[in-house]
């Protein structure tokens, strides 16, 4: 098929079911893990940080969406603006060009996003995609991308009874609730500060990614410290119920783990990851999962193998530097 009989244009909110269909038919040959339903693109597609009209392509077939792409800006940047290329190709539809035509769009739409919100500052995209996927390479290193982090993604069964954690002395445990919701985000900003990349999480963007339909309070905690009310640490547990529909196994995902500076090597991460896969297990998760950065100043891939997790899948972020 010649890419110019496909029906090209941005994204709009209306996409979402077309976008669960084409997620779900590449994970059928990626296999990553992912499977999606509307509400779950949905949620992509109104990110307060996705401009869809500047910033997004997408390939038709009729009806079928064969291939996307969607670029997510920063609103704070310090010394670099990176931003992120997301996207894909049916597999029906890969080796014809169109992933090809949808990198050098996206290329093109980040300089017009970064003109508009950091022209001061150099730009960086990013693509951070599972280091198996077949041709990926073959898209992105022709054109400048190339590897600059790599992650692993660990996984723990949850089958048989897991022990009480030890809570740091003087600290207390607390779960997520609405009125706390703000001292997650706080605390995941200060913890994150020192990471790779570390722009802060806005309140608009924690609820679009974090604090929306697949949090799951029941396994999210913070650590406080009572003695000055400051929030040491806290862990931010998601779930997908379009996994456990495809692979009858309900998991769950934690998606931040971080501990400030003042309360490191007192054992908070620790506590915290303790106390999240206790409270999985007891309330009929199966599976725990995260995605681990391989260079984390907190150390986190030695606290999750400490914690029984086993490394599964590799996952590379490529970037182009401009």
């Amino acid at each position: 098929m010649d890419t110019t009989s496909l029906t090209w244009r941005p994204l709009t909110r209306d996409d979402a079911q077309a976008a669960a269909d084409l997620l779900n038919a590449m994970e059928t040959v990626d296999r990553i893990g992912e499977n999606y339903t509307a509400q779950d693109t949905l949620q992509e597609l109104v990110d307060p940080y996705a401009d869809l009209a500047r910033a997004s392509l997408a390939a038709f077939d009729r009806d079928v969406m064969v291939g996307y792409m969607k670029i997510r800006y920063k609103r704070h940047a310090a010394e670099v603006h990176r931003v992120f290329l997301d996207g894909g190709v049916h597999p029906d539809h890969r080796r014809r060009g169109i992933g090809a035509a949808l990198v050098e769009a996206g290329v093109a739409a980040a300089k017009t996003l970064h003109a508009l919100h950091h022209p001061a500052l150099p730009l960086a995209i990013d693509v951070h995609k599972s280091g198996h996927i077949d041709g990926l390479a073959e898209v992105l290193a022709p054109r400048g991308f190339a590897p600059v982090r790599y992650f692993q993604r660990m996984e723990r069964p949850l089958g048989t009874a897991l022990p009480e954690p030890a809570i740091p002395g003087g600290l207390r445990i607390e779960p997520w609730s609405e009125d706390s919701d703000e001292d997650f985000r706080v605390t995941r900003n200060k913890a994150y500060a020192d990471h790779w990349n570390p722009a802060p999480s806005p309140a608009d963007n924690w609820r679009n990614k974090i604090a929306n339909h697949t949090l799951r309070p029941e396994a999210s905690f913070l650590l406080r410290d009572p003695a000055n009310g400051t929030a040491a640490g806290m862990l931010v547990a998601n779930h997908w119920e379009a996994d456990a529909a495809v692979t009858g196994v309900r998991g769950v995902h934690f998606l931040a783990i971080g501990t400030i500076p003042a309360y490191r090597n007192r054992g908070v991460a620790t506590a915290l990851l303790g106390h999240a896969l206790r409270a999985a297990a007891e309330h009929g998760f199966d599976r725990a999962d995260a995605d681990v950065d391989s260079a984390s100043p907190e150390g986190v891939s030695g606290i999750f193998a400490r914690a029984g997790f086993t490394a599964k899948r590799p996952y590379v972020r490529w970037a182009l530097e401009i």
